[in-house]
């Protein structure tokens, strides 16, 4: 992973997630055209399990609605085969699979 975060905080498209004030993960997301891309979602291993991941993505979802939004896109890596289970069943849809900077990923929508 070779993401600029320092550049990713100053334009405003990191968010944290907090429980009980302790910092637990993370969520990049941005506006591209009629929808929102979202770039990354991450929770400290240690809190793995407890729903962060999922109340993140909900929190994408939600922005991109009261934009006005249409979709929330995302790609994961093929061999990511928790994710892609997880990201269908909470309706995101896969559009495509392709190589991509050298990665085998799978790209999905969710219309909102």
């Amino acid at each position: 992973m070779d993401a600029d975060f320092a550049a990713q905080i100053e334009q405003g498209i990191v968010h944290v997630a907090l429980l009980e004030r302790q910092f637990v993960g993370y969520v990049v997301f941005y506006r591209e055209g009629d929808h929102v891309h979202l770039e990354s979602v991450a929770v400290l291993p240690a809190k793995s399990g407890k729903g962060i991941g999922r109340e993140l993505v909900g929190y994408v979802e939600r922005t991109a609605r009261l934009a006005g939004l249409k979709a929330v896109e995302l790609y994961t890596n093929e061999a990511m085969v928790e994710n892609l289970a997880m990201y269908e069943k909470i309706g995101y849809k896969e559009i495509q699979r392709r190589r991509d900077a050298g990665f085998k990923r799978v790209f999905f929508r969710k219309s909102l």
